[in-house]
């Protein structure tokens, strides 16, 4: 069986490093790289990027946090993938094949789809034929409503696409994508705790691996995600950003609760 995961989850907005909640506000948080310098000193072992950068969303802070001379998303990618030395996933914006190429032409060893996939469905076979399923990670964001029902959204939290978690989850599998990252928009940024029920209901109709995102706020939600989650692997934002040798304490509660992850 193989290892869980531990994956800090990172959002940038137009150049920026910023911190969401609910995907709605993004604060300023600082310098993507020197981010990548303390995951590598922590030695996590994934990294994912997302870009959700538009005109839509507001953020407040420093604009000295800005990487400078990178505004050209391909380039930060360049000068993020220079600096990490774990496997880095990078998504956001991806519309075509040659998109695509390029991040994985700058660094990128796999590639989240979201909007692109609902969309066109059809460009998960497509992608997964040209750089192998293992390159591509299908990007679900789930709202639950209030009646309790949850549903699949696009445009980063802004589009209802009328599509169930679970049924969006087997059929992205079946046309070949490699792995979920699955993303609770209640929970963003709000430190409550993974939606295990959402987590174990998507993770026990595939095959293919799960990324549980959204809610941390404790060292112990990672090993729930898992145990009650039954997640492949379990991913945060928030938490890697404030908490000094977060990490290494993450690590900690997963193997306290008997998780297998690397040592």
């Amino acid at each position: 069986m193989l290892k869980k995961r531990l994956i800090p989850c990172l959002f940038l907005k137009n150049g920026y490093l910023v911190r969401s909640e609910q995907f709605q506000t993004h604060q300023l948080l600082g310098n993507a790289i020197h981010q990548v310098e303390r995951f590598n000193a922590w030695d996590v072992d994934e990294l994912i990027y997302i870009d959700i950068s538009d005109d839509t969303h507001h953020h407040t802070g420093r604009a000295d946090t800005k990487i400078k001379g990178e505004d050209n998303v391909l380039d930060l990618l360049e000068a993020i993938a220079k600096t990490c030395f774990m496997p880095l996933t990078f998504g956001g914006r991806i519309r075509t094949l040659q998109d695509i190429q390029d991040r994985i032409a700058r660094g990128a060893d796999k590639v989240t789809l979201n909007t692109i996939a609902v969309e066109q469905p059809d460009f998960i076979t497509e992608s997964a034929r040209v750089f192998g399923s293992q390159a591509i990670v299908i990007s679900i964001d789930v709202r639950q409503h209030p009646d309790g029902r949850y549903e699949v959204f696009t445009q980063h939290g802004r589009q209802p696409t009328g599509k169930n978690p679970i049924d969006w989850a087997q059929t992205v599998e079946r046309l070949g994508a490699g792995e979920i990252f699955l993303n609770a928009i209640d929970r963003d940024g709000m430190a409550t705790g993974y939606d295990l029920e959402l987590v174990r209901s998507v993770a026990d109709a595939v095959t293919i691996p799960v990324i549980a995102c959204g809610g941390v706020g404790r060292f112990p939600d990672f090993a729930l995600g898992v145990t009650e989650g039954h997640a492949d692997a379990v991913a945060a934002g928030n938490i890697f950003h404030f908490t000094e040798l977060s990490a290494k304490q993450a690590r900690r509660a997963l193997l306290k609760m008997n998780v297998d992850v690397r040592q």
